[in-house]
């Protein structure tokens, strides 16, 4: 699986990738700017990420507007539904108007911080049994 993470915090970034490792290859991005960059790369060069954890708050670009751009990136590249990258919001953020609002520009998943291993491993292994079941 290939994922990418995408913190502002170096050690909640080292954090997720320890936690991830085991799953497969992780790539780094510091805020949202970077992350539609690293997103857009890999849509091009056919490699695209299976999984994306996206921090909410972070510097030039939020995880929300992120998260947005993502999706139209994909739509701009005939990627839609089932088919697109699985999105995992992370956050310390928990009201309700992030939630639903990352649902709304299409997350699969949000997570509270702080989070722990066992957590975040449950969450990919649901999500992956779920979008297997599609297929």
């Amino acid at each position: 699986m290939k994922m990418l993470i995408v913190e502002d915090d170096q050690i909640s970034q080292k954090m997720l990738q320890d936690i991830l490792k085991q799953l497969g290859e992780c790539e780094l991005a510091s805020d949202g700017k970077e992350a539609i960059s690293k997103f857009d790369e890999a849509l091009k060069a056919s490699s695209p990420f299976d999984m994306v954890f996206l921090d909410i708050m972070m510097p030039e670009v939020s995880g929300m507007d992120a998260l947005e751009k993502i999706r139209s990136l994909e739509e701009e590249n005939g990627i839609m539904g089932l088919d697109g990258t699985k999105i995992i919001m992370i956050s310390a953020l928990s009201d309700k108007e992030h939630v639903l609002g990352s649902f709304k520009k299409g997350c699969e998943a949000y997570i509270n911080k702080p989070y722990n291993r066992d957590e975040i491993l449950k969450k990919v292994n649901d999500i992956v049994a779920q979008y297997q079941k599609a297929d």
